[in-house]
């Protein structure tokens, strides 16, 4: 009987303390997922060698989103840069210069939370505001015009963007396949469709994308491992080139030639349909004819 009342016990504690971590995990995963910089309202943005233009769009909800605009002279398009869960546009900015020099202008906002950009966080709302932005972006360049890329964190909205709209290409940079399978690796045994605020299914949202889909990713990234990338160009194949950087991690891709290499080529060049008349695409390697002789 005392061995009885004993296990009830352990097993009682075990509950509760799994019970206790999946409640952390729950009220925490804002502050482990986002790491926000916050920008006080006088704050004043300065990128040497680049002319920016700064916004704030009020939504339905009396949220303000705080943006900047790169501008270039002539510009041949736009590029809509959704950053990653980090800081704030003033450091994501310095990225711009790789879209600018290409004669693109470049849209960067911070999210809910980040930077100037205030109101409370969550998946629907940063999908709602997005949406807003991108909107008033089609009242002054057509859609055909207009490249979205999406950097980590912002591969799946940018994904999702894409999906309801109609741009020139989707570019993603280190994307992910679902914020949930990426914390199901660090937390196995946690009921996390449950518990995540933020799911993000990234491979989706990817069904539905009717642009020109690119995605690079670095063979050595050690936070949203390279075969991620691998998985979601199986998705739409036909649609979708997979740009690898040869040792490339998560945050470093900008400094290979390699990153800069494809980035150029992706932005500066149109696609051309392929004759494959003559070609060896229906040709099957080693199979035998049928009824040949011995």
């Amino acid at each position: 009987m005392l061995g009885a009342i004993d296990w009830t016990y352990l097993l009682t504690i075990i509950f509760l303390v799994y019970l206790g971590i999946n409640i952390l995990v729950y009220f925490l995963q804002d502050f482990l997922m986002f790491k926000p910089e916050k920008l006080p309202k006088d704050f004043q943005f300065y990128y040497e060698n680049q002319e920016i233009e700064e916004y704030n769009i009020e939504t339905r909800d009396g949220a303000v989103i705080n943006g900047l605009r790169f501008k270039t002279k002539d510009p041949k398009g736009v590029v809509f840069y959704l950053k990653g869960n980090s800081k704030s546009i003033k450091g994501w900015g310095k990225f711009a210069v790789d879209f600018t020099r290409h004669g693109y202008d470049v849209i960067m906002i911070d999210y809910r939370g980040f930077g100037k950009s205030t109101g409370r966080r969550t998946q629907k709302a940063i999908k709602r505001d997005l949406q807003v932005v991108y909107n008033k972006l089609k009242d002054n360049v057509a859609e055909k015009h207009i490249i979205l890329y999406g950097r980590s964190l912002g591969s799946g909205f940018a994904t999702k963007l894409a999906s309801m709209n109609n741009p020139r290409m989707l570019v993603l940079d280190a994307p992910y396949y679902s914020l949930s399978k990426v914390a199901k690796r660090y937390l196995p045994f946690m009921p996390l469709s449950l518990l995540i605020k933020f799911p993000m299914p990234t491979y989706k949202w990817l069904k539905y994308v009717k642009c020109p889909i690119h995605i690079i990713h670095g063979t050595d990234d050690t936070l949203i491992p390279y075969n991620t990338s691998v998985k979601l160009s199986k998705i739409q194949p036909k649609n979708t080139t997979l740009h690898t950087v040869i040792g490339g991690g998560h945050k470093d891709l900008n400094t290979f030639e390699a990153y800069h290499k494809m980035l150029s080529e992706i932005i500066t060049t149109r696609p051309k349909s392929i004759d494959l008349e003559g070609s060896s695409i229906h040709v099957k390697h080693g199979q035998k004819k049928k009824n040949a002789k011995a």
